[in-house]
């Protein structure tokens, strides 16, 4: 449990004043976002530090092989492991050829807020780079409940006391390097590397990257697509590699100006579904998420959330931090069902380090944590953004 000055009550909402490094693996888990479908830890979004990265998808696993001394009758050979899928949460930031890393320089505030009204984290950071540039880092995320297949992001910089050089990596990156999980190195050896590339393609600011698992022969596909504005100085450019597509913005900002960078990002996976079909699955998700646009897409999270809380609240007087956990846990418990589609996200998943979902035929999701809690039924949401998987 933190328990710590930098997280003031609020009825509605979750938000730390200033970075912790010390409990930063817990707060990605406090930060985290959901639709059933797509999950992602509240990590930074430059991506480190990090105490765990994390970007699933409901029902994605590899096989792990359970070994044992001496075989026995009825015992299980294998787990299945839910397994970060490829991250693209990813936006680097250079400063005057200074990667932005708040272990780095001075940061002089950061504010973190989970909006459980809006469906929104929002981050805003001041930084002072070790050259002694300031600049304002400002950036919202969601994990759409409406387009069941999109996660959105809009990053912005402005530097704040003279020009500054930017240079924006944005990233959509497989097989990520993950911490090796304490006591149990067979784990280790199963979860590394689990995707095996199958097709990368980029198209100026469009990317998309399809894997397919080792062992158990999951596919799965992910895109992404950028609207990007800045200064007459703005540049773009674009490269990809079997695990890794990259889209670069370089520009030359002078106090008063920034550069915008909208994101969406689309993920699917089957078993069965052919490779053509999962391409054109992702790239409808993509392209219907662009059409709408990033203020109606946020608008149609808000409106979502209305009608869950206007049927799911539960109101206490007198005890703000009773409140304020209540609508938390709710808000969980939506993000973690309102598009799983019979394929809930287990609910240690996206809160905790420790990506073994399913092991000899269990599952623990969170939605069996609350069987006894009957709500009114939701109206059910028009599906936008790529087939169901």
């Amino acid at each position: 449990m933190i328990q710590h000055p930098a997280f003031p009550v609020d009825p509605w909402s979750l938000r730390e004043t200033c970075l912790n490094l010390e409990v930063l693996a817990q707060t990605e888990s406090l930060f985290a976002l959901s639709n059933g479908h797509i999950g992602v830890r509240g990590n930074l979004d430059e991506g480190e530090p990090h105490g765990l990265p994390g970007t699933y998808l409901s029902g994605f696993y590899e096989l792990r092989p359970l070994p044992e001394a001496e075989s026995q009758y009825g015992a299980p050979e294998s787990s299945q492991t839910l397994i970060n899928v490829s991250n693209g949460k990813l936006i680097r930031l250079l400063v005057d050829d200074e990667p932005f890393d708040v272990r780095y320089g001075q940061l002089l505030s950061h504010d973190r807020v989970l909006d459980f009204r809006a469906g929104t984290l929002t981050r805003t950071a001041d930084w002072c780079s070790p050259a002694q540039r300031t600049i304002r880092v400002s950036s919202v995320r969601f994990v759409s409940f409406t387009h069941r297949a999109i996660m959105g992001i809009v990053y912005e910089v402005a530097p704040l006391d003279g020009p500054a050089d930017i240079v924006a990596q944005s990233e959509l990156a497989a097989n990520e390097q993950l911490p090796s999980p304490a006591g149990d190195p067979r784990t280790a050896a199963a979860i590394e590397s689990p995707l095996l590339s199958e097709e990368h393609q980029i198209r100026g600011t469009e990317a998309m990257l399809i894997h397919r698992t080792k062992q158990s022969h999951l596919r799965m596909a992910a895109a992404m697509d950028h609207i990007i504005s800045g200064t007459p100085k703005l540049r773009i450019s674009s490269e990809t590699t079997p695990d890794l597509a990259r889209v670069v913005a370089t520009d030359v900002l002078e106090p008063g100006q920034r550069l915008r960078l909208v994101k969406f990002v689309s993920y699917g996976w089957s078993h069965d579904r052919s490779l053509p079909a999962m391409r054109d699955q992702v790239a409808a998700a993509i392209e219907a998420a662009r059409a709408a646009g990033w203020d109606t897409l946020l608008a149609g999270q808000r409106g979502y959330l209305d009608k869950f809380w206007q049927n799911a609240d539960v109101e206490l007087d007198g005890a703000p931090e009773l409140q304020q956990g209540v609508r938390f846990s709710l808000f969980h418990i939506i993000s973690s069902s309102a598009r799983a589609e019979r394929r809930a996200i287990p609910a240690k998943v996206s809160r905790a380090p420790d990506t073994t979902a399913i092991r000899s035929g269990t599952r623990n999701s969170t939605s069996c944590l609350f069987s006894r809690t009957r709500l009114p039924p939701l109206p059910r949401m028009p599906y936008g953004g790529g087939t169901p998987s």
